[in-house]
Parts: structure tokens; sequence; C-alpha cells
């Protein structure tokens, strides 16, 4: 059945993050951790419930303590789990970072042999609902192995590349056989997508291009509506037809990197949906994005919109929050066990 309650649906990753309740030490060296959900569809989803829409998520968790926390947690913060697989074979995924500010931030994904949210096959799928949501959202992992892979391409070929198909690019080498392979995938997926949204490098695994610019044009010609090309320093740009916007980043402290694109995606299917124009969309998503940098955790960093209206203003959305009182509130509001408030 259709599911007119939603406006958003997105498709991959989920899993547990296990970050450091400290900064500038190496996982050997750290003591203490906080508990959050993950997994980039999933923040996404988080994202855009924060700005006021009804996502849900298909993805596939363990039947296993962590599996619990990560439907729990996503229901807690907006997200629907209807569509959420269980697997009694697999664990859920836990992924765990380390904290080097301003630009190093190590990933450890703990997701061998296989995930259950890379399990979700086509018979999973409520192939109604994908149909009718307004937007659908994927992520290159989700082509990264089967059963996952045709999952993916059941549901696009479901959707018929209907306004709004959203492409995470989302290249992960460590999910892959070479870059050759995912290009292969990317290609026939981009066949059904309507906007596709990656940096240089997963641009290049897509269509072969580096250059933001050529990417771009590359993204169209593969039958794109709007693409979109994440400049690191130099902004990001955002390209259809007949419009070209390039916006600025923000100067922001960064505390903690990842997540920005999570944030910038949830801010990405606001704007579409509400039918904002190109530039105001990148505007408001380069700012989403940067508020979570400025932030030690990911999906319960996720701004609400009044946030991103404050940062635009020229506003400190933390209230001059130092690391340590971050740190400080995070013990105190009971991350590590999953407990902290919406």
């Amino acid at each position: 059945m259709a599911a007119p309650d939603l406006d958003i649906i997105t498709f991959g990753r989920s899993g547990v993050d296990l970050y450091p309740l400290e900064i500038d030490k190496g996982l050997e060296n750290i003591t203490s951790f906080g508990k959050f959900l993950g997994g980039s569809p999933t923040n996404v989803a988080v994202a855009a419930a924060r700005l006021g829409h009804s996502p849900a998520v298909i993805t596939g968790v363990g039947n296993d303590p962590f599996g619990r926390y990560v439907v729990r947690e996503m229901e807690r913060l907006g997200v629907s789990g209807r569509f959420v697989v269980r697997n009694d074979e697999l664990n859920t995924p836990i992924t765990l970072c380390e904290i080097f500010p301003p630009d190093d931030f190590p990933l450890y994904f703990y997701r061998q042999p296989s995930a259950p949210d890379l399990q979700v096959a086509p018979e999973h799928l409520d192939l109604d609902a994908i149909r009718a949501v307004p937007l659908f959202w994927f992520s290159g992992t989700g082509l990264s192995e089967e059963p996952s892979r045709s999952a993916h391409l059941a549901a696009l070929e479901a959707r018929g590349r209907t306004t709004h198909t959203v492409f995470d690019l989302d290249y992960r080498p460590m999910f892959w056989a070479s870059p050759e392979d995912a290009r292969e995938h990317y290609r026939e997926a981009l066949k059904h997508t309507t906007v596709a949204v990656g940096n240089r490098e997963e641009c290049e695994v897509a269509v072969g291009e580096t250059d933001p610019e050529r990417a771009a044009d590359a993204l169209l010609e593969a039958g794109v509506q709007i693409a979109i090309v994440k400049q690191g320093p130099k902004g990001v740009l955002g390209k259809t037809a007949d419009e070209r916007v390039v916006v600025a980043p923000n100067p922001i402290t960064v505390i903690n990197g990842l997540g920005a694109g999570d944030s910038f995606g949830g801010s990405l299917c606001h704007g579409l949906l509400a039918g904002q124009d190109l530039e105001t969309i990148l505007t408001r998503c380069n700012a989403a994005g940067a508020i979570v940098t400025s932030r030690l955790e990911c999906s319960t960093a996720m701004p609400t919109g009044e946030e991103i209206d404050l940062l635009l203003e020229g506003g400190d959305p933390n209230h001059g929050q130092t690391v340590e009182q971050m740190l400080t509130a995070l013990r105190s509001r009971g991350v590590a066990t999953g407990e902290q408030p919406a």
C-alpha cells in the first residue's frame, strides 16, 4: 500500500555510531564514547524530520540490542521505522571515528561480512509507497552489493524517474572492488535520477570528471535535472539545463566534519519539496552542513530551520558553547546510553 502520510523515503545504511567524547586522541587512547543513530540515508531522514517533514527509511538491522536501538531512536527523532527489515543472521553494524579538528576525522566501519541494510531484497519493498512518495533518496553504497543493488534498481524502475528522485553519490571505496566497478552501477542508477549530489571524487566515480563544471555537465548529460557538486572550501556548484549557481561556504569553527553531508541532504530534501529556487536551496544546505560540523555528534546535531536562519543572519546557533561545554552537556544528557532528549 502507498503511504500518504510520508513525504520522503530514504533507502540505505543504518547502524550505530560510537563517537568519542574526547577529541585529539586516537581510538586506542579514548575511554568514553557516545552512542548515536548512524548511517547516511538514515541521518538524511533525521535532518529532514528536524525541518518538519515526515520521512521513513528502507533499511535493515540485526535482531539484536543495537538493532532495537536503531529503530527506537529513528522513531524518537521523527523517522518512521515501518520499512525496516529485521535480519536474524547479521549483526547491526557499528561505526567509530576519531576527531582531530579541523579536518581529520577517520572513520572505521564494522560491517563484515555484510550488513543487514545490504541484505534488503526486492521482495522487501513496498513499491506502491516508493512510486507515490514525493521524494525518494538513495545512496551509492546501496549499489555495492547484492541483494541491495537489485532492490535499489527495482525501486528506481518502479518510480520511473519521477520527480524528486535523488541520488547521493556517496562513494565509499571500502565497499567496492574498484572505482570502475562502482561507475558501471552508478551510470545505471543515473538513468533513473532527477537530482544528483556529490563531491568531486564521487563525481569522478559516477561520470569520470573531477572538474566541477565538467562533472555537473556530465551529470546533466546523463539525464538528471539538477546536478550538485560540492567543492569543499570553494563552496557548492549547482546546475540545471538553464541555470548555474555557486554558493560560498559558511565560515565556522569545525569540531567534527562528519555528518555535514547528511545535514546538507536533509536541507536539500526540504528545499526541493518546498519549491525553493536553486540558490536558496544551496545556501541553506551549506548552512545546515556547517552547523553540524560545529557540533560533536551527527544525527542528534541536525539543525532546525530557525538555527539555519540564525547562522545565515550572522548569529551563532551554538550560542557560544565551547567544545568542553558540549562534551559536558552530552555526558550529562546520558548520551552514552542513548537517552538524550530530542
